[in-house]
């Protein structure tokens, strides 16, 4: 158990405290402005605030988690041993800087609130980021500088109880189309044909009709592939399901397909399933557009739907999370970037949005994630064999600090054809060794 006493117990201080103490460090937490009762406990404390008392553990408190402003804070960066941190202080303090105010400042996504920097589909680039800057991407530095803490902690006090925890590891898969071929519908299906004719595209055009004609299996069909993959560990596999109006970038199989609602149906029956919600349902101001695909999927599935990951990644603080909350959803898997693998808000560890505007916890839950199947291939040009040694090394980035590690791949990128050739290697490893890690 752990006290903490800071001057004025602020909710972004309550909420960082409990990140770092409870979630991470596993340890009982009690916040205190009572300053006769932190001197005169004789448990494990740690004294947050701009003053030093007596011989009890200091770590001098930087003002950010006093404010309550969207204003950009100031701060400086340095280095401590192996670590490169954020919000420098001084003095006597126990660190060089303040985990706790670094920590909200990344983990709240400030810096996405302040920033205009977009791409051409909406989102924030990982180029903008203050980790990307530092070079601190691939490591999940709010995790590492609270077991920081927690050694300074256990140095004064050793009867002081940290539990690091095993890594958990949680597979996903995004269904953006179901079929590359099947059930399309004839005009659909007329339309896709006469255009790569105009394109010269042959090749697809016969792959078509051989499919069609029941010659050849779909290639974007891995269901019976992925169900080999998650045999035995199917409650740490989450399937997100397109329930959009096609459209552009929605180009998924009617939600009234018959075989579409039996592959969902089939599917939430052995795995978690999630709303992938469409490319036009974050371009609305309101929510009625995800309403509506979430009513489409619960229809399908007979069961309530709580949990999300939006398509494209196009995450929009804090208006997309808003809208989640307000249609029901309390877990989102969105966090991270399309651009770069690694650690977007500088964690492996589930945590609460934090509503800057309002400043209050919210109980949406964010489950980041470090690697997309795309971001591997696409974005950072990686052969197969480098896509395998990037995994490993955020994979064991995320198990030293007892993390989770959550992916991201689709359904189409198994084909193991065309461009996705020799790819399902990839994923194979990938699952073989989180697997491995989440149950040693």
């Amino acid at each position: 158990m752990v006290l903490v006493y800071a001057e004025k117990i602020t909710p972004r201080l309550g909420y960082i405290a409990r990140l770092i103490f409870t979630d991470i460090l596993g340890a009982e937490l009690t916040l205190t402005s009572n300053l006769p009762e932190f001197l005169q406990s004789e448990r494990p404390k740690l004294n947050y605030s701009f003053r030093k008392f007596s011989n009890e553990l200091f770590l001098e408190a930087h003002p950010f988690l006093f404010s309550a402003t969207l204003e950009a804070p100031v701060f400086e960066t340095g280095k401590y041993g192996d670590e490169t941190f954020i919000f420098t202080t001084s003095g006597e303090s126990c660190l060089p800087f303040d985990p706790l105010a670094a920590s909200f400042f990344l983990v709240s996504r400030l810096e996405e609130y302040l920033s205009d920097q977009r791409d051409l589909h909406g989102r924030y680039p990982a180029r903008a980021s203050i980790l990307r800057r530092l070079n601190l991407l691939g490591q999940p530095v709010v995790n590492r500088w609270a077991w920081l803490l927690a050694d300074k902690i256990s140095q004064k006090y050793p009867g002081a109880v940290f539990r690091r925890s095993r890594m958990q590891y949680l597979s996903t898969i995004d269904v953006d189309n179901a079929w590359a071929y099947r059930h399309k519908g004839f005009f659909r299906t007329f339309a896709a044909s006469l255009k790569a004719l105009l394109k010269g595209e042959r090749a697809v055009n016969r792959e078509r009709f051989q499919v069609l004609t029941g010659q050849k299996a779909d290639p974007f069909d891995t269901y019976n592939y992925l169900q080999q993959i998650f045999r035995g560990n199917e409650a740490q596999t989450i399937f997100f399901f397109l329930a959009g109006d096609y459209a552009r970038f929605d180009r998924s199989i009617s939600w009234k397909n018959r075989a579409f609602r039996q592959l969902v149906r089939t599917t939430s029956g052995t795995y978690q399933t999630g709303l992938h919600p469409s490319y036009r349902s974050s371009e609305e101001e309101g929510n009625r557009q995800l309403m509506r695909e979430k009513l489409r999927l619960q229809t399908i599935t007979g069961a309530e739907v709580t949990r999300s990951r939006q398509h494209y990644l196009r995450l929009q603080l804090p208006q997309t999370y808003r809208k989640l909350l307000a249609a029901g959803i309390v877990e989102d898997y969105s966090m991270g970037y399309a651009d770069e693998a690694g650690f977007r808000a500088g964690i492996c560890t589930p945590f609460f949005f934090y509503d800057l505007e309002n400043d209050r916890p919210t109980n949406l839950l964010i489950y980041p994630f470090q690697v997309m199947d795309v971001t591997l291939r696409d974005y950072l040009n990686l052969t197969p064999q480098e896509a395998r040694l990037k995994i490993e090394q955020l994979m064991n980035e995320v198990k030293a600090v007892g993390g989770m590690f959550v992916s991201i791949w689709h359904n189409e990128s198994l084909s193991d054809s065309g461009p996705w050739k020799d790819w399902r290697a990839v994923f194979e490893f990938m699952n073989r060794l989180g697997f491995q890690y989440s149950h040693e």
